[in-house]
């Protein structure tokens, strides 16, 4: 496997891969389909990938075999992090998936170490992210690799408000 850097011309690629990620991730039994629906619409789409992709405080990373099928992709977004936060030099992973297919393989700590890496070579101190509270298996993930909680939000999740915790790593 390896990954790469997203670029405009990896829109289409990146959009159906966040639609089917997130329908999987999200989906029922987690949530209604209706609910998914609504927030993909919202979020998932060519020209708002297009417009993500061109933003100078957004990368995207694609995780490829090495015949070019995608499976997971992050998203590593420059922006201040929430008050809360002590270190203020940090980089936020806005967005990390797998396929389902994919789990429980090793690729998501690949992923993850490349998202350490490049914060670390941009000089981030820590990096933070949001997940949602009833996600057991990802927070269980983000605590095994050194992820602390310091916080939490309302996640607008199509029309439903949702609880994420916010959790921070030190580089």
């Amino acid at each position: 496997m390896h990954i790469r850097h997203a670029t405009i011309e990896d829109a289409e690629v990146l959009t159906g891969l966040a639609i089917d990620t997130m329908q999987e991730s999200f989906g029922p039994p987690h949530n209604p389909a209706e609910l998914v629906d609504a927030y993909i619409q919202d979020t998932y789409s060519v020209p708002i990938l297009r417009q993500e992709l061109a933003d100078p405080r957004s990368t995207y990373l694609l995780l490829e075999t090495p015949a070019g099928e995608s499976l997971g992709y992050a998203r590593l977004y420059r922006h201040a992090p929430p008050r809360r936060m002590r270190e203020r030099r940090a980089l936020e992973i806005q967005r990390i998936y797998l396929r389902q297919a994919c789990l429980g393989q090793g690729l998501g700590r690949q992923l993850m170490n490349y998202c350490l890496e490049q914060a670390r070579v941009e000089g981030y101190k820590a990096v933070w992210l949001g997940v949602w509270e009833r996600n057991q298996r990802a927070l269980a993930f983000y605590r095994k690799i050194g992820f602390e909680p310091f916080g939490w939000h309302y996640f607008q999740f199509g029309p439903e408000r949702q609880r994420d915790y916010w959790l921070h790593k030190s580089l």
